[in-house]
């Protein structure tokens, strides 16, 4: 076998959704890595960092561009949670459900952005502009419970205060 991976239709479907230019930059990456140990983390990232998630097309290529097995490539960006295989919104919101948060209020405020963005943990509005995620411990424990929005850590948030939280972010996008 040549260690090529085969295609089915759907997935060369999902291919030509990605526009030449990208798959020519990622060949590009894969190219500079493929002899370079311990490249798969950086590609991934990369790889990450131009499309925005991984759809099993660009994990494929990756796994054949490297010689890596696609078991190895896609438990990779199983195991981290920095890596999404599904498209994540303009805003990504995590938060956090460690023991002090959780214990503080960190279910009732996941609760209610659940609510307030109509989506579960994991998924992305249909909008696209936030998608819904848990982490463990943003390391301000002491100021629980704590939500993080992309990169900003927000403090002893409360479930009636959601709203209001999520329209700076709301407001935000509307004036760029």
């Amino acid at each position: 076998m040549s260690g090529a991976i085969k295609t089915d239709a759907a997935d060369e479907t999902r291919e030509k959704t990605l526009d030449p230019e990208t798959l020519s930059r990622l060949d590009e990456v894969l190219g500079e890595y493929r002899s370079k140990p311990g490249a798969l983390i950086p590609v991934l990232q990369i790889a990450q960092g131009m499309i925005g998630y991984l759809p099993e097309v660009v994990l494929k290529r990756i796994s054949v561009g490297l010689g890596k097995p696609y078991s190895e490539v896609a438990g990779v960006v199983g195991f981290y949670s920095f890596f999404t295989t599904m498209p994540r919104g303009t805003h990504l919101v995590r938060v956090c459900l460690g023991t002090a948060c959780y214990v503080r209020g960190g279910k009732q405020v996941l609760d209610a952005l659940k609510d307030e963005l109509g989506i579960d943990v994991g998924e992305t509005t249909p909008d696209g502009e936030f998608s819904l995620e848990v982490g463990r411990c943003f390391g301000a424990c002491g100021l629980a419970p704590t939500i993080m929005i992309d990169d900003d850590v927000l403090q002893r948030v409360k479930p009636s205060r959601i709203r209001g939280i999520l329209d700076v972010y709301r407001e935000n996008d509307k004036g760029e």
